[in-house]
This record gives C-alpha cells, structure tokens and sequence, in this order.
C-alpha cells in the first residue's frame, strides 16, 4: 500500500482526482471528459483497474480545451493539434535550454569563451570542387609519368 500525502504535498502532474471532481473543477460534464479522453484529447492516467485519475495540469487544460471550443470556436480535431503542438513547442524549448547549458558547460571546462579552442565557427558555402586521392593512387601516378 502507498504511503498517504497531505494535500500540501500534491503537485500539477499528481493524478489523484476522479472524473467527478475533474469533471466539477473544469466545469464540464463526466461523459465530455469520457469523449476527450477516447478523442486523445485529453488522456488521464489509469488505475489497475481501468479509472481514470486526472491531475490539476489535466483540469486546467479541460479549461483551455473548453475555451477554446467555446470562445475561440475551434473544432475538437484542431483543439488536438493545438495541444499536440504546444507540446512539441515545449519539449523543444527544454531541449534547447539542455543544450544552451551543454555548451556553456564545454566552454567552461575548455577554458575558452571566445572563437578559439576548437570552436565551432560559421563557413559560408562554396561551389569549388577539390579532387581528393588516396595517398597511393596519387604515388602510383606519379611513378607512370601522371
């Protein structure tokens, strides 16, 4: 059995809540959370035996989702792809901020904060061509008079 929390202890992506209260808090209707759940819309988390459990990040979105619908009048499917993008907007945002502290971390221990130490630098493109051989082919013409 799990330990019980006090509610203090309960964060935005916590899924403690029933449909009912989901359904109370976002001001929507159970079976309109049933249809946004089979939709993909909004999906909850699932109890070993199948009921569903929202989180206060779920609740807000049902909010925005409702909004959405309501104010905006977007249909259901373009709602999907607007929460679909929002997401790959955000996962996208903490990759570049990792990174953004990766380099700042390879330039911390490369001792370096300016163009040099192996920095990588900008090279603008070209139409030359360069013929390369392998060192030899380039002998072996030599030696037949190439």
């Amino acid at each position: 059995m799990s330990r019980r929390r006090d509610v203090g202890e309960l964060g935005p992506d916590d899924s403690v809540l029933v449909i009912s209260v989901a359904a109370e808090l976002s001001g929507l209707h159970a079976q309109t959370l049933r249809t946004y759940d089979r939709l993909g819309i909004v999906t909850p988390e699932r109890t070993s035996g199948g009921g569903r459990r929202y989180s206060l990040r779920d609740v807000a979105l049902l909010r925005e989702v409702q909004r959405l619908s309501q104010e905006e009048g977007v249909n259901l499917a373009g709602i999907k792809r607007i929460i679909e993008l929002t997401n790959q907007v955000d996962a996208l945002r903490s990759r570049v901020s990792e990174l953004v502290e990766e380099v700042a971390e390879l330039r911390r221990r490369s001792g370096s904060s300016g163009r040099a130490g192996g920095e990588l630098v900008h090279v603008p493109r070209s139409t030359s061509v360069v013929v390369w051989r392998p060192r030899h082919q380039r002998e072996t013409g030599r030696r037949d008079g190439g």
